[in-house]
């Protein structure tokens, strides 16, 4: 899913809760239409949703707003934790950083700065939990929840393991190398190359040139990682999600297996699933229209 900025983006702007600063902004090539949230995922910036994505999401009516989650991007890092890395974050001793809890307002503290009293929400992989999150902790706030590549919001601890492909997780943690910007470069082709599906070509020189417009050291900040996903949910199940749900998941994604797609929405009620043909854990340009169609129909079946 490494596709970084090339589009009219507003100056990043701030959001705060607590003492966590949140860098955000939003679409300018558009600005009219329902506002929608993207929510990203482990480790990676907001430069990691396509533009071109988020060029088809305005045509079909949205207004777009995108934000760094706490221990990526802009926004605030926080102090070295227990948890050395996401693997030991499942396996050890786990959310002394913060809470899930925190992350969910987190979105809402964004949404205050925006001056939207409530937005449709999009969240990929570890952003489609938090998203489930918001939908439960603030559901007056969501109008539509998308969770895309992502396991069910409460599930914790080893409980997650049944929806990781656990070889792909170790090859992810075992990725070294130099903190430069160009060990960030090469750092975010090698995460795409395992995230990407297995069935389709690998296109190096384009993943690459991407690499290089978005140094995200995030994906290599194992500490980082390892606080965000060690961070625990102590709310409700996401069986009491009320709001309007969609579920979407790559057929082909390597690190999260498509049953965490169907569990979450067998759970959520009224909740629909889509499999993405085609698609592993990103979001490759042709499936852009379809998720953009997708969210449009979620939208308006709930207005």
């Amino acid at each position: 899913m490494s596709s970084p900025s090339d589009g009219p983006w507003s100056p990043v702007q701030w959001a705060r809760n607590g003492a966590v600063r949140l860098a955000f902004d939003r679409w300018a090539e558009r600005t009219g239409g329902e506002p929608l949230l993207l929510v990203t995922g482990l480790g990676v910036n907001r430069r990691w949703f396509p533009d071109g994505l988020c060029r088809t999401l305005a045509a079909h009516g949205f207004a777009i707003a995108r934000y760094d989650q706490r221990d990526g991007g802009e926004s605030t890092r926080l102090p070295p934790s227990a948890a050395r890395g996401p693997v030991s974050a499942l396996f050890g001793k786990r959310g002394e950083a913060y809470t899930a809890e925190d992350m969910a307002d987190d979105a809402a503290a964004v949404m205050d700065a925006l001056g939207w009293p409530s937005a449709h929400l999009l969240g990929v992989s570890l952003g489609g939990a938090v998203a489930q999150r918001v939908a439960l902790r603030h559901p007056g706030r969501v109008r539509t929840l998308t969770s895309m590549a992502a396991v069910p919001g409460d599930a914790a601890g080893l409980r997650t393991l049944r929806y990781i492909r656990l070889r792909t997780l170790a090859k992810f943690a075992r990725l070294s190398f130099p903190d430069t910007p160009a060990g960030n470069i090469e750092a975010g082709v090698a995460v795409s190359r395992l995230l990407a599906s297995p069935s389709r070509p690998f296109d190096e020189p384009a993943v690459r040139e991407n690499a290089e417009r978005n140094t995200d050291g995030g994906v290599q900040d194992q500490q980082a990682q390892g606080r965000q996903i060690g961070a625990q949910w102590h709310g409700g199940r996401i069986d009491a999600i009320t709001r309007p749900a969609l579920v979407l998941h790559g057929e082909d994604d390597p690190l999260i297996k498509p049953r965490a797609g169907k569990a979450t929405a067998s759970r959520i009620p009224g909740s629909r699933l889509v499999l993405l043909p085609g698609v592993g854990h990103e979001l490759p340009r042709f499936a852009w229209e379809r998720v953009a169609t997708e969210i449009r129909s979620l939208a308006d079946t709930a207005g």
